[in-house]
């Protein structure tokens, strides 16, 4: 997966917007405001940091070398992601999903509610 194929699957998301919150280089992916997915524009191998529940989060880690403690991020609840590796596309899509997921079931629910309105609109 490159950044276009990422950029492109985040985006169709309901509620998703990008932007550049922190410097130039860093690409945040947000769901009604907050954040599921961070990559680096800089880097030359894509990685992305991508929410996760605590327990798959450290079973990942172990059963993939692609997968470690999210970088900057609160290691329990957050993954980064070698997409450069041998990590099958379908998990990669997968971890996204579930990172959306994670960040929409913590809205509140108006928030969800708008949401709904929005990916009914875009259907």
């Amino acid at each position: 997966m490159n950044i276009e194929d990422l950029r492109d699957y985040c985006m169709s998301k309901a509620g998703t917007a990008e932007d550049l919150p922190f410097d130039q280089h860093t690409l945040v992916f947000k769901v009604m405001g907050k954040i599921f997915a961070i990559t680096s524009l800089a880097d030359e191998d894509l990685s992305v940091n991508l929410k996760c529940e605590p327990a798959q989060a450290v079973e990942l880690r172990e059963q993939y070398p692609e997968v470690i403690p999210g970088f900057h991020m609160n290691k329990k609840h957050w993954n980064t992601v070698d997409f450069a590796g041998s990590l099958p596309t379908k998990l990669l899509y997968g971890m996204i999903d579930d990172s959306y997921d994670l960040v929409v079931q913590g809205l509140s629910r108006k928030q969800r509610e708008e949401l709904l309105q929005l990916d009914q609109s875009d259907s």
